[in-house]
């Protein structure tokens, strides 16, 4: 028997008689869909029968609508990643965060505008390990008449990079859960939902074929949707020009290889500037601790020259090292804003709220777990715990014993955070179970440096916020200094994202205005450490009068 989902997007103006505005209609059926990949078939949920999901398109200032109904066995919740939600936190999609999850059977539309928003972001389910297969493209276009700040490119193309496992996600996680130990990694890595013609069980077709004329510029957006894997991508011969990242404009700079973490996008203009052929694309994972299991498989896809025959040679791309960290700094360094008249960066200088929140793994005592323990993820030691009612919703109602509001601003011991050697760390690794927040006033402005521990191993860390842009100030190895290493911020053209890497045993420090009222998740995007326990939300108070406060909540916004 099919189960399935079906879900109704409409974009539409709010005002379409004042603003010149194309009314779009999306139709989802988020199938329960049988499908091979890797030699293995078997039942994933996708939108519309496809993975990846379809891409969908939108304008600066459109109101988007997404009745989304309900008929799989699974709990189901869509976050549209990167979107900020002003003041409609309804929308955002997390479950148990912002909204109760949309049980089988059930409906739930989505509203929201996207305000001072352009560029490429994604859209994922937000609850279990779903987001494995249900994810998408969000491209949301500039206003009518408003140019890129680029060349224009001759042509646009949408990119998703994914994880695949010949088994049920569902299943490696609660498995792995049960023993209290990490789950299998992946089988293959994806392009556009094939492992690529070098696989040892490629997919018909062979997967991504990029068509090219010679001399013409094509626009990449190029997403990673992957649970749990940072992924460096490059094309042979070619080098790429980086002019956006998470929808917001960079400086262009041109280099070879990019890194793009889970939740991450990255835009590159592809000037087809070589002779007549093929040439392969790799995206391969990237991890410089050697104690973490990857998935090492790399997928690919190819280049296609007009003219070319398709018995042509392929020129490959020589592999990135999976701990090549010099190459992921070396695009890491190079992203800046574009910072310009039109585009500026509004970085925060005055600092209302200096927040220190360690970030890494743990051991917890478990009974039933295979070695009488199990590994934990947490912030400032504290490993998050999932509530049964939505906190958006106890906030909104003023409904007591869900969470309180006392998560600290700095971790409760000192320690060698980023380093491991005798007698520097603490001697119980066991950390503190809650449903804790942090306040935040309506407007206040943040300073977060996010620093990695190496309690078990370092290791690196994307980190999301939701409802929130930031920029990231600062960026380092070892224990982040007060003292002296803000002294070398960047606090005027840095990096505008929703989701940063902290790097392996170092630091990475990001600055935000708190002018979005709600609760708001912060979490690492590795799905495997979000569900041990790393995350924690920000609840921010209205401000002045209704355009500072939170709207009332639809009414079929979902039950628990």
């Amino acid at each position: 028997m099919e189960a399935w989902v079906r879900v109704l997007l409409v974009v539409a103006c709010l005002f379409p008689a004042m603003v010149e505005c194309r009314v779009r209609h999306y139709k989802f059926n988020v199938v329960m869909r049988n499908t091979t990949r890797l030699c293995s078939s078997k039942p994933i949920v996708t939108v519309n029968g496809r993975f990846p999901g379809p891409t969908l398109y939108a304008r600066e200032d459109d109101n988007v609508l997404v009745k989304v109904v309900n008929h799989v066995k699974y709990n189901v919740t869509i976050h549209w990643h990167g979107v900020r939600q002003l003041r409609t936190g309804w929308a955002d999609g997390p479950a148990y965060i912002t909204q109760c999850p949309i049980q089988p059977g059930q409906s739930y539309t989505y509203n929201f505008t996207i305000t001072g928003q352009r560029g490429t972001l994604l859209y994922h389910a937000h609850i279990l390990w779903l987001r494995a297969t249900i994810h998408g493209g969000l491209v949301i276009l500039p206003k009518r008449g408003i140019p890129y700040p680029f060349p224009k490119p001759d042509k646009e193309v949408v990119v998703i990079l994914a994880e695949w496992w010949k088994s049920d996600t569902e299943a490696v996680i609660s498995q792995a859960m049960k023993a209290g130990v990490a789950p299998n990694v992946s089988d293959a890595h994806t392009i556009n939902g094939h492992p690529g013609p070098l696989s040892p069980c490629s997919s018909q077709g062979g997967g991504l074929k990029l068509q090219v004329d010679s001399g013409k510029t094509y626009l990449l957006r190029i997403i990673n949707a992957a649970l749990n894997e940072e992924l460096f991508f490059k094309i042979a011969g070619h080098n790429l020009t980086v002019v956006e990242v998470d929808a917001s404009y960079t400086k262009p700079f041109t280099i070879d290889t990019l890194l793009i973490t889970p939740g991450q996008t990255t835009n590159v203009l592809l000037t087809a500037d070589r002779k007549a052929g093929k040439y392969l694309i790799a995206a391969s994972p990237f991890m410089d601790t050697p104690a973490v299991a990857v998935d090492n498989m790399t997928a690919t896809a190819t280049v296609h020259y007009s003219g070319t025959l398709t018995t042509s040679t392929t020129t490959l791309t020589k592999p990135t090292p999976q701990n090549a960290t010099s190459v992921a700094n070396k695009f890491i360094n190079s992203l800046l804003s574009l910072n310009s008249k039109k585009y500026p960066a509004k970085v925060p200088l005055k600092i209302d709220h200096n927040l220190l929140f360690t970030v890494g793994l743990g051991v917890n005592p478990c009974s039933t777990c295979v070695n009488g323990s199990k590994v934990v993820a947490d912030i400032n030691n504290i490993s998050f715990v999932m509530p049964t009612f939505a906190l958006l919703q106890a906030h909104y109602f003023n409904i007591s014993g869900v969470f309180t509001t006392d998560f600290p601003a700095n971790p409760p011991i000192t320690f060698n955070y980023s380093g491991n050697p005798p007698g520097t760390a603490p001697a119980n690794m066991q950390t503190l179970n809650g449903t804790r927040l942090y306040k935040l006033p309506y407007n206040a402005t943040v300073e977060l440096v996010l620093q990695d521990t190496g309690i078990i191993a370092p290791e690196n860390h994307p980190v999301h916020l939701h409802g929130f842009n930031f920029f990231q100030v600062g960026r380092g190895l070892g224990n982040f200094n007060p003292k002296k290493d803000p002294k070398k911020f960047n606090l005027v053209d840095p990096v505008e994202r929703n989701t940063i890497g902290v790097p392996s045993g170092g630091w990475t420090a990001i600055r935000f205005t708190a002018d979005n009222p709600g609760v708001w998740f912060l979490h690492c995007h590795l799905e495997v450490h979000t569900t041990w326990g790393l995350k924690m939300a920000f609840l921010v108070e209205n401000g002045k009068g209704p355009n500072e406060s939170i709207i009332p909540p639809p009414s079929d916004l979902p039950t628990c």
